[in-house]
C-alpha cells in the first residue's frame, strides 16, 4: 500500500492526514502578532496517547488549539465518516487503538461496537444467549440504558429475530 495524504477537513491547506495514520502540517507562511512573516516548514506531527488510549494530535487554526483523534481524522478523510452522527463510530478491526491504518478501520454502529468484542458468549447473535435454567434461548435488548426482556425461544434464530424486530423499532 502506498501512503496517500488528504486534507484534514476544516484545516485544508494547513494539515493533511494519510491512509497510514500520519498527520502533517503543510509548508505555509505565518504572520505573528508583531506582523513578522515567517515560513513554516512541512512537518510530521508527533501523536500523543490520550487517556482514552488513542493517538491524538493538536491542530491549530486562528490561534485556537483543538485536540483531534488520529483514527477520526483518517476515517473522515478516507472512509467519509461524519462524527456528528453518534450512531456510527470508527472501529479498530484488530482492537489495537494505536493501529490507524485505513484498512484497519471500519465504520459501524455504536451498538455493534459495544457487542463485537465480547469473547464469552453462548450465541453468534447479538442480544441472544443460552439460559440454562429454562434450557431455552433468551433474547433481550438494552434501550437508553434499560434492559428489556424479549422472551425465551426454542431456537437461537428465533431469539435473534425477536432482537432484530425490536431493534428496527428504535
Amino acid at each position: 500500500m502506498i501512503e496517500e495524504y488528504r486534507p484534514v477537513k476544516g484545516y485544508e491547506g494547513i494539515y493533511e492526514v494519510s491512509n497510514f495514520g500520519n498527520v502533517k502540517s503543510l509548508r505555509r507562511e505565518n504572520i505573528n502578532n508583531k506582523g513578522t512573516k515567517r515560513i513554516l516548514k512541512e512537518k510530521l506531527l508527533k501523536p500523543a496517547i490520550g487517556a482514552n488510549r488513542y493517538f491524538h494530535v493538536c491542530l491549530i487554526l486562528d490561534k485556537i488549539i483543538k485536540t483531534k483523534s488520529v483514527h477520526q481524522l483518517v476515517a473522515i478523510a478516507f472512509l467519509n465518516h461524519t462524527p456528528e452522527n453518534c450512531r456510527y463510530v470508527v472501529d479498530h478491526i484488530d482492537n489495537n487503538p494505536l493501529n490507524n491504518l485505513v484498512n484497519n478501520l471500519q465504520i459501524i454502529t455504536h451498538r455493534e461496537n459495544l457487542s463485537k468484542d465480547i469473547k464469552i458468549r453462548s450465541s453468534k447473535y447479538i442480544g441472544v444467549h443460552w439460559f440454562e435454567r429454562t434450557k431455552k434461548w433468551k433474547s433481550s435488548i438494552r434501550i437508553n440504558g434499560k434492559k428489556k426482556h424479549l422472551g425465551y425461544f426454542l431456537s437461537e434464530t428465533e431469539a435473534s429475530k425477536a432482537y432484530q424486530f425490536e431493534l428496527k423499532k428504535l
